[in-house]
């Protein structure tokens, strides 16, 4: 019985001792844009322009979307990227998006964001590509 509250005790204070900056706290995720619901979002990444745009709008989840992704410059991009759908601080099953390259430097795919059971709303596209660094848009689906 002492054996066991001692080890219990360590136990605790192995916990206590991890370093709190360890794995970023749900407060410090928040939308990049909400603009999502009404056009397209641009970033800079490095020398090119990344737009993504979903439609329909407003964006909603369960219902089948569409995810556009536009670059400028488009040149030495593969012909097919993907799209990765997670919520932020949240560990959700594998949502990914094949997007196949269109004419005009555009990739485009269909995919379906679910909906979360606890009710959080914040999501994340990023687009897994490593000659553009993985950038990752955040905003909020509507009910």
């Amino acid at each position: 019985m002492v054996l066991r509250r001692q080890l219990s005790r360590a136990a605790l204070a192995l916990f206590m001792a991890m370093p709190l900056g360890a794995a970023p706290a749900l407060a410090d995720y928040a939308a990049d844009s909400n603009a999502i619901h009404s056009g397209p979002c641009t970033k800079k990444v490095g020398d090119r322009q990344v737009t993504l745009d979903i439609s329909p709008k407003p964006v909603r989840h369960m219902q089948e979307l569409t995810f556009k992704v536009t670059m400028a410059p488009a040149e030495g991009l593969p012909s097919s990227l993907i799209l990765d759908l997670s919520m932020p601080g949240m560990m959700m099953g594998k949502n990914q998006v094949m997007l196949k390259r269109q004419p005009g430097g555009a990739w485009e795919g269909k995919g379906i964001i679910v909906k979360c059971r606890s009710g959080r709303t914040l999501w994340q596209a990023t687009i897994l590509s490593p000659e553009l660094g993985n950038p990752a848009f955040t905003f909020n689906v509507r009910d």
